[in-house]
């Protein structure tokens, strides 16, 4: 991608992209004298992204409508006891009682996880995965969703933490950009001590959809005007 391009995904300046080079804030290449971006590693950057960028990423929309997570989450569900000692286990075990969207095959749902974390893990540290295709698979807004599962025993996901991984959420989006705005969040919802507080305490699911309303609303009131 070309700075226009992220420019338009990210709905941010381009002064703002060319400072974050400058800085090396940002993951890039430079071909030809060019400055280029990799989508998938936008999206790495994201899960790892500095906390002071986290206002910025809050804000990713398309046409002006955030994505509201606690939905995503009502229709991906939260899961407790989930079991499983080895990754590619704990995940298709999550996919047994995850509700998959029409036309989307827990196989190949599980292949593309499965690839995605052979390549770079998606535990971000603090106990917790976000396993989620490296590119978005499905196309229609009706079937982007997340689910929460609470693991029966932590397991070893490579994270760099070293921590073990007690909470997942499984992440899908219709596109590029829908998916980068639900990673920030749930990003940045995993920095929050409180929060990670409710996930390692594995609370009933009103409270965890509770604590994301009243931060949603929160970004909601500090959104600026126009």
């Amino acid at each position: 991608m070309k700075i226009k391009d992220l420019v338009e995904l990210l709905a941010v300046p381009e002064k703002t992209i060319r400072q974050w080079v400058k800085e090396n804030a940002i993951p890039h290449h430079v071909i030809r004298h060019q400055v280029r971006f990799h989508r998938a590693e936008i999206n790495e950057w994201i899960l790892d992204a500095r906390p002071e960028l986290a206002p910025r990423l809050l804000g990713l929309s398309i046409a002006g409508r955030p994505t509201r997570l606690t939905d995503l989450i009502r229709l991906g569900g939260i899961h407790y006891a989930l079991p499983g000692r080895t990754m590619p286990d704990i995940l298709r075990n999550a996919l047994a009682g995850f509700h998959t969207p029409e036309g989307l095959s827990r196989e190949d749902l599980l292949a593309t996880l499965i690839d995605r974390e052979a390549m770079m893990t998606t535990a971000v540290g603090r106990g917790i995965a976000i396993p989620h295709p490296r590119t978005p698979i499905i196309t229609k807004v009706e079937d982007a969703r997340v689910a929460v599962f609470f693991l029966k025993e932590p397991a070893d996901f490579g994270a760099l933490d070293g921590r073990p991984v007690h909470s997942l959420f499984l992440v899908l989006a219709e596109n590029p950009r829908r998916h980068l705005e639900v990673l920030s969040k749930i990003s940045y919802l995993c920095q929050l001590p409180a929060f990670l507080a409710l996930l390692e305490a594995r609370r009933p699911e009103e409270e965890i959809f509770a604590f994301v309303r009243a931060r949603e609303q929160e970004w909601r009131l500090a959104e600026p005007e126009g």
